[in-house]
């Protein structure tokens, strides 16, 4: 199951905003252009489905009024997400329209559709779950009734998993395994952690009981891919303090001299590092990181640059890098490097870098980094805009 295309309106600079999507995703644009705020949109659709959306504003600092935009009166956050779904011989469309109240921080209406069939419907109060299997369906819902309950976010995070059919469950764990690290950061990553509850947390912060909870074969792994790009790194250990803390250790052999190193002391480029892998060991469907190469040589970059387009979940990063982009195929980049820029109006759009004239003409005879680099982005701005008149006129 792959993310084709999102539709947001009102949720900070996303008002009427679309975005469509590939395998491998790349966000360019200014300083201000809404990159991050994209990356936080997908952290908050993924939390619709586990509930607690109080939780998620805690986590980043925010009042439920600071999601909404200044840029419209709506009080609602209103969401479309189209995907595909791919078995051994069918592809099937889903689409998942929803609109989120911030002042009772849930989806006061909600609707699921598969290939055309609906399977899940919130509305006034009421929900419906269907059947898509058609012997089961009949016009008549598996489970409904008037909503009596309490709960944030999507409906689906409040009914028991056992009631929910086959379709919405593969659903909602797709979601589930969506996973935002936009807020990486060195400080956090250095952290002695007691638990980590199956997760890296936004910046990190549970990376040593992270991979303190891996099964050795895991870490092995990741052990292996990093020794590519840190020859010298031996292996990397996580001890038990006394307390329950957990200590990140890393290992590095120099001729006959073994060093240890204490997380605090490493470089912040081998912790980020060692933070996205460990992350890709796990079984899931979507990872956002923002600005890729913070903190990494540039040496490196391609090395995971090219882990990242060849893993098998879908990838969300953002740049300011050119470079970045000339490690990518022309394929790869024309399908997945979406330029965001800010409207007359203020709100972020979306155009797919290379879909506008002057930057696909450039590709014929540029790498896709070369191309950025070659270009104005103020200038970009101007085209795009000139374009769209054009178009409407």
């Amino acid at each position: 199951m792959i993310i084709k295309q999102i539709k947001v309106d009102n949720f900070k600079s996303l008002v009427n905003f679309e975005l469509p999507l590939a395998k491998f995703n790349c966000l360019v644009g200014l300083n201000g252009s809404g990159k991050s705020t994209v990356l936080q949109f997908f952290d908050f659709i993924s939390q619709q489905v586990r509930g607690d959306l109080k939780g998620l504003l805690n986590r980043r600092q925010w009042k439920a009024s600071d999601i909404n935009s200044r840029l419209t009166r709506k009080k609602n956050i209103d969401f479309e997400i189209l995907l595909s779904h791919f078995t051994d011989s069918e592809q099937f469309e889903i689409e998942w329209i929803a609109s989120f109240n911030r002042d009772t921080l849930r989806c006061t209406s909600e609707s699921i559709d598969w290939d055309g069939k609906s399977i899940l419907k919130v509305e006034k109060g009421k929900y419906s779950i269907w059947a898509l299997d058609e012997r089961e369906r009949e016009n008549t819902p598996r489970l409904s009734g008037a909503i009596a309950f309490d709960y944030q976010g999507s409906l689906l995070s409040q009914i028991k998993e056992s009631q929910l059919t086959k379709e919405i469950l593969e659903f909602k764990r797709f979601f589930e395994g969506l996973h935002a690290l936009d807020l990486l950061a060195p400080e956090l990553l250095r952290r002695r952690t007691k638990e980590a509850k199956n997760s890296l947390g936004l910046g990190g912060e549970y990376l040593s009981a992270f991979l303190h909870d891996m099964a050795e074969k895991e870490r092995d792994g990741i052990q292996a891919k990093l020794s590519k790009i840190y020859p010298n790194l031996k292996r990397f250990d996580i001890s038990t303090m006394h307390s329950g803390w957990k200590r990140l250790i890393v290992e590095e052999q120099f001729e006959n001299v073994l060093l240890k190193t204490e997380a605090r002391h490493v470089a912040d480029g081998i912790l980020r590092m060692l933070a996205v892998f460990a992350q890709l060991t796990k079984e899931q469907n979507f990872l956002l990181l923002d600005e890729i190469e913070n903190g990494i040589n540039p040496e490196l970059i391609e090395f995971l640059v090219d882990s990242l387009v060849e893993a098998p979940l879908q990838v969300l990063v953002t740049t300011h890098s050119p470079m970045i982009l000339n490690y990518l195929e022309d394929r790869t980049a024309i399908e997945g490097v979406i330029y965001l820029y800010k409207g007359q109006n203020g709100a972020t759009q979306a155009i797919r870098l290379f879909d506008i004239p002057s930057m696909r003409e450039k590709l014929t005879v540029m790498g896709p980094g070369e191309v950025y680099e070659d270009t104005l982005l103020t200038q970009l701005t101007e085209e795009i805009m000139m374009t769209k008149n054009k178009i409407v006129q």
